[in-house]
């Protein structure tokens, strides 16, 4: 019987397996790879004492120093349920206000934005540098700068104690995300416009029928970055919001505390918990959100 003989990987063809740069040694991906593991233990381990935490019971102390990270007694599964059913702390409650809130923000996020990229990107008209200049601008003004003015505008309105400060913004366009989508509009070939206006085309059926299409990968770079900043936003419902009914996710979980008290096994699984949407939207769009970023600024 023939020995078989297997052909042997030189280390350029092992680095290439492994997606290392020409010239890349196994050394130089040990380093790499390792480097990359310690950061992700890094990012983890608080995640992972949150579980802990949360899987406790009430009575087990919390904040010991070195962390009990597998507990002696049974985990208290039961925590969650309690989280998710409690009468005093409506997580789901909770959890039905933001996601109103990320839903219309994410709406008027997609379209204002698009729709003030569109003419900045595919138009010529006298004065758009200078408009897109005065819009990048805009960049520049610290937050606070604007936090008294938008509030007693929005209070003389009579929106205080209502959702609207914090979904009508969205639906004004905001100046990154306008420059983020006119970058990745103008990557798109005006040949398509063209060949549209032969067969009768205008202005918004070449904004929704083509652009808006191929600009998918920008879109959900917009829409992934608004529910994120939705979903936690803490700040600004804590400005306008007064109803505890009306209360966000990141709100509710803020003043929990000071309500829970020392139940902070209630308070890492709400945390917990709440993380699970962000972890969840991330994973679905990763893929067109990193070619989104990618493609910014590649001027086809």
């Amino acid at each position: 019987m023939a020995e078989r003989t297997f052909p042997r990987l030189s280390a350029r063809a092992t680095g290439k397996r492994l997606g290392l740069p020409p010239g890349g040694s196994l050394l130089h991906a040990a380093l790499v790879y390792g480097l990359l593991l310690v950061m992700t233990a890094f990012i983890l381990l608080p995640l992972g004492w949150m579980l802990t935490a949360a899987l406790k019971p009430d009575t087990a102390p919390v904040f010991t120093f070195p962390p009990e990270w597998f507990p002696t007694e049974y985990f208290h599964w039961q925590t969650f349920v309690e989280t998710l059913t409690a009468t005093d702390d409506p997580y789901l409650q909770y959890a039905f206000n933001t996601s109103i809130l990320v839903f219309v923000n994410m709406v008027g996020a997609v379209l204002s934005n698009s729709l003030i990229a569109y003419p900045f990107a595919r138009l010529r008209f006298r004065g758009r540098n200078l408009l897109f200049s005065l819009l990048i601008a805009t960049l520049l003004l610290p937050g606070p700068v604007l936090l008294i003015p938008q509030f007693l505008l929005f209070f003389n309105l009579g929106w205080y104690g209502t959702y609207l400060p914090l979904t009508v913004p969205a639906f004004a366009g905001s100046a990154f995300f306008v420059f983020l989508l006119r970058q990745y509009m103008r990557t798109i070939p005006k040949e398509l416009d063209e060949a549209a206006r032969i067969d009768g085309a205008g202005h918004w059926t070449i904004y929704w029928r083509i652009i808006l299409p191929l600009t998918a990968p920008a879109l959900t770079v917009v829409a992934v970055f608004t529910f994120l900043g939705t979903w936690n936003d803490f700040f600004g419902p804590l400005l306008y919001l007064d109803d505890p009914e009306e209360f966000t996710m990141a709100l509710a979980l803020a003043t929990k505390r000071s309500r829970v008290g020392t139940e902070w096994n209630l308070l890492m699984a709400a945390n917990l918990l709440s993380i699970i949407p962000p972890l969840v939207v991330y994973f679905l769009a990763q893929k067109k959100l990193i070619g989104g970023i990618a493609s910014v600024g590649i001027r086809g």
